[in-house]
C-alpha cells in the first residue's frame, strides 16, 4: 500500500505481490498489469473535483482477488 502510484520502487511481479493498493488521485480504478491486481479505493472523504465518492472491497477467494468499487452516495 501507498500513497502514490508513481515511487513504488520495487517490481511487483518480481516480489510475488498479488496487489497493490495506492491512491492519490482520488480516482477509483482497478486494473490487473502481468497477473498484479493495482487498486485505487478513490475517495471517501468530502467530494474533490467531480470524482465520485467510492471505497473498494476486496473479495478473497479461492481463485484470487476480485476488486468491487463501491459509490457512495451524500
Amino acid at each position: 500500500m501507498l500513497h502514490e502510484l508513481d515511487h513504488l520502487d520495487l517490481d511487483p511481479v518480481a516480489s510475488e505481490f498479488s496487489a497493490v493498493i495506492f491512491g492519490h488521485s482520488h480516482r477509483a480504478s482497478a486494473e490487473r498489469r502481468k497477473g498484479v491486481l493495482y487498486l485505487n479505493p478513490g475517495s471517501a472523504g468530502p467530494r474533490r473535483f467531480t470524482l465520485p465518492i467510492t471505497v473498494a472491497r476486496l473479495h478473497l477467494t479461492d481463485t484470487g482477488l476480485t476488486p468491487e468499487i463501491v459509490e457512495i452516495e451524500n
